[in-house]
């Protein structure tokens, strides 16, 4: 495989890597900045401007992202350290969309990016979204905003069936891939796009409900509040499967990387 591009003093984090949402080592010096993508991806420290560029041509670029999708630019975009801070720009045509479903197109001002978790998009072809997580190391002492699975402590995550964590990826991926103000899927809608990822399975709104319903019983039942139509009245509405991918994505049993389950 074609080698990426090296930083003096950087480390290589490997294809396979877990989640960034689940945290960096705390001993690390803040400002570090670790980068990941589902081929792989690098950790490297502070230093007045440095650049981490990111794209779909692997020998050009740190992180290599979408490298099989020609909608993606062989240079999308930078990380730059400047003034104690790392900053994101967009080089490629497509824009970068930010939590909160901000964009981030390549005529504006670079943006600097808070200590934690954040998790970035780029939409390919065929609606395809490719992830690129981003994490920078806080400054000692310094209280995180944490937001959607960023924690600096590893979170006791609920255990999920194969089964159920793809039902829920289905059901929450509008949380997943951080709209500005996502809801569930129906059941309905839920089993038609799991008929259309694995069409040998047969599902129906029915079967969608029923795995749901059962995690969030067993979730209840191990201390979640928000979870039961007794604790919520009416009317309902999505409520209680809003309450349970919120919680799930807090302790990070659900995580950004996992939208790949829909394009198995």
């Amino acid at each position: 495989m074609t080698e990426r591009l090296a930083v003096a003093g950087g480390q290589d984090l490997p294809a396979g890597h877990h989640s960034l949402a689940w945290g960096v080592q705390a001993s690390e010096a803040p400002g570090t900045l670790h980068v990941l993508a589902v081929t792989g991806g690098i950790t490297v420290g502070p230093r007045e401007g440095r650049e981490i560029l990111f794209g779909r041509n692997r020998p050009d670029v740190h992180v290599c992202v979408g490298e099989h999708d020609r909608r993606i630019s062989r240079h999308q975009g930078a990380l730059t350290h400047h003034g104690d801070k790392w900053w994101i720009s967009t080089l490629g045509r497509l824009p970068l969309r930010l939590p909160g479903a901000r964009l981030l197109f390549n005529q504006d001002e670079p943006i600097p990016l808070a200590a934690g978790y954040t998790p970035l998009f780029i939409r390919g072809s065929s609606g395809r979204e490719h992830l690129l997580e981003v994490h920078v190391r806080a400054k000692d002492g310094e209280e995180l905003l944490t937001q959607h699975g960023a924690s600096t402590r590893p979170p006791n995550t609920w255990a999920l069936s194969p089964a159920e964590k793809l039902a829920l990826v289905v059901l929450g991926q509008r949380y997943l891939l951080h709209e500005l103000y996502p809801n569930p899927l129906s059941w309905r809608q839920a089993a038609e796009h799991l008929n259309e990822i694995r069409p040998g399975e047969k599902w129906t709104h029915k079967k969608v409900e029923h795995l749901i319903v059962g995690v969030r019983d067993r979730l209840s039942r191990g201390g979640v509040a928000g979870l039961t139509r007794e604790e919520v009245g009416e009317p309902i509405g999505n409520t209680l499967n809003h309450n349970l991918i919120r919680e799930l994505m807090e302790n990070t049993t659900l995580v950004p990387p996992d939208l790949g389950l829909l394009h198995d």
